[in-house]
């Protein structure tokens, strides 16, 4: 089976994406959570980005790496939003990662040192009409992604909800979110 590190997003480590995990768990997969806010977290994307500028995203990225320190280099790395740049840092930059799961969110390879890795599978997930994932530029780095890396994945879902997989929060889309998580599970499957 997988392990996996799975970031929380910019509003911290919600019971949602503490209940995504469940049914990747129930698969037969381990699953770590770490916690990058101490602890806090956030009713608004606006409250935690404000949390976010006052450590600096550098500071996040760096708690995701020490997050990771200890565990396996053999890992699927995952994020919701904000967690996708310890995630996509980690799997660019960490010998070993199996595979990688973005939600949400998508960077230029290049913000991590260049190309993709070979051999490493990568899907990306986010609402069509979600201005963070579409007006901000995360979708056409996906697509540029996608485009230049065999094994890479793109899956866009109808509607305009950003954390869409986080049961927690207003945004939660029941079926886009089964959606993600089963395809999710077929990538964990393929790399076990």
């Amino acid at each position: 089976m997988a392990e996996v590190l799975l970031f929380h997003h910019v509003q911290g480590l919600t019971s949602g994406v503490r209940d995504f995990a469940e049914p990747l768990r129930q698969a037969g997969h381990t699953v770590h959570t770490p916690d990058l806010f101490d602890g806090r977290v956030f009713d608004t994307i606006d409250e935690g980005l404000a949390h976010v500028r006052e450590i600096g995203f550098g500071e996040v990225i760096e708690r995701g790496r020490r997050a990771a320190e200890g565990l396996p280099d053999e890992l699927v790395y995952a994020g919701f939003s904000l967690g996708v740049l310890p995630a996509q840092m980690l799997t660019q930059t960490r010998p070993g990662a199996r595979g990688a799961l973005l939600f949400h969110s998508c960077v230029p390879t290049s913000e991590f040192g260049g190309a993709w890795p070979v051999g490493v599978p990568v899907q990306i997930h986010g609402m069509d009409a979600d201005p963070f994932f579409v007006d901000e530029g995360d979708i056409d780095a996906a697509r540029a992604l996608v485009a230049s890396t065999k094994d890479a994945e793109l899956f866009l879902y109808p509607g305009n909800g950003h954390l869409f997989a986080d049961n927690s929060l207003p945004d939660y889309d029941e079926s886009a979110a089964t959606l993600l998580t089963e395809r999710a599970l077929g990538l964990l499957e393929a790399v076990r």
